[in-house]
């Protein structure tokens, strides 16, 4: 019997967690949310300046989406075929040891610079070497990448999942990692002017991040990374 009941909850268990994942509650629903990943393919998404997603490279299995490793199989960024100005994002994300990986926002083509994006980071700050570069910590998880440090740590350890959210509206930026807000800023501030003079988008025309609308983007950087529970909500 105890047996019977070990493997009961198990199924249940398992049942729940996957009815969790990649839905929205109805809450969520009245609350505007709507899902960019619906757990199966790639629908809703695809590459920069092309029609459909990469054909290799990302895999879903068991409702996660996960960008494999780097080589023949490699498939590059993915983007939503959408784009977004005032927005809410949620993301669950897991790196593997050594990840390096990014979530960009306010994606898009510039005159001067090529296809840039505001870039939410994702990386195992212990091992990566890019963790220990940059400027103060501004490569380092959750960081905007090469602009502005996290104010905090929070992140949970390699191997279990995180959750990124983004929240934007007019220029007012913030990042949060599982609950807790570590980074803030404005894109129309003197503090954002000198950061972006430092980094590597200085030149960039226009100037790196001043545009009212992008893409979400999901970056291969050529690490295993797996997202699930995509969800955004836009803010009027």
């Amino acid at each position: 019997m105890k047996k019977i009941i070990f493997i009961f909850t198990g199924f249940f268990l398992a049942y729940v967690i996957g009815v969790a994942q990649n839905t929205l509650t109805e809450k969520e629903e009245k609350q505007g949310w709507k899902l960019l990943f619906n757990g199966k393919n790639l629908d809703g998404w695809t590459s920069a300046g092309k029609d459909l997603p990469p054909s290799a490279g990302w895999v879903v299995e068991n409702g996660v989406l996960t960008v494999q490793k780097e080589g023949d199989k490699r498939g590059g960024d993915i983007i939503t075929k959408e784009q977004f100005s005032d927005f809410e994002l949620k993301v669950d994300f897991k790196i593997t040891a050594g990840a390096n990986s990014g979530i960009k926002y306010f994606f898009v083509r510039y005159e001067k610079g090529g296809w840039l994006g505001l870039e939410y980071q994702l990386i195992d700050d212990e091992t990566h070497p890019d963790a220990k570069l940059g400027r103060d910590g501004n490569r380092r998880q959750a960081s905007l990448y090469d602009m502005f440090a996290p104010k905090q740590n929070s992140d949970k350890p390699v191997g279990e999942w995180n959750q990124a959210r983004i929240v934007a509206k007019g220029s007012q930026v913030s990042h949060y990692l599982n609950g807790k807000k570590v980074l803030s800023f404005d894109r129309k501030s003197e503090a954002y002017r000198k950061a972006y003079e430092l980094s590597k988008y200085k030149g960039s025309i226009p100037s790196f991040g001043d545009v009212k609308q992008g893409h979400i983007l999901l970056q291969d950087h050529g690490d295993v990374v797996s997202f699930r529970n995509i969800k955004i909500r836009v803010i009027k």
